[in-house]
C-alpha cells in the first residue's frame, strides 16, 4: 500500500448553501474530478458544510490542497485535506 495522500478529499467549513456542482467548479481547476459529493443532514436534505471531491490522480489532488486549503469561499474560511479511509 502506497504512503501517499490518496485521490479523495474532505472538505470542511463550507457553506450551507454550496452546491455539488458549485464544488466540483471550484476544484475541477486543479484537475479531472472524479466525484463531488455533499453530506446532508438526513432530516432536512441540506448540506452539512463539509464533503468530498475524487480526483483521478494523486497529483491533482495533492494541486487542489494547495490551491484550495484556508481560502475563503463563499464567505467562509475552507478546510481540505486528505479524506481517511475507512
Amino acid at each position: 500500500m502506497s504512503q501517499g495522500i490518496g485521490t479523495r478529499l474532505f472538505i470542511s467549513r463550507l457553506s450551507f448553501f454550496t452546491s455539488k456542482e458549485q464544488l466540483k467548479t471550484l476544484f475541477s481547476p486543479f484537475g479531472a474530478v472524479t466525484e463531488a459529493t455533499l453530506v446532508l443532514d438526513p432530516k432536512t436534505k441540506r448540506p452539512k458544510g463539509f464533503g468530498f471531491v475524487s480526483y483521478e490522480s494523486e497529483i491533482e489532488a495533492e494541486k487542489a490542497i494547495k490551491g484550495m486549503n484556508g481560502r475563503i469561499i463563499q464567505g467562509r474560511l475552507i478546510f481540505v485535506e486528505p479524506a481517511k479511509m475507512t
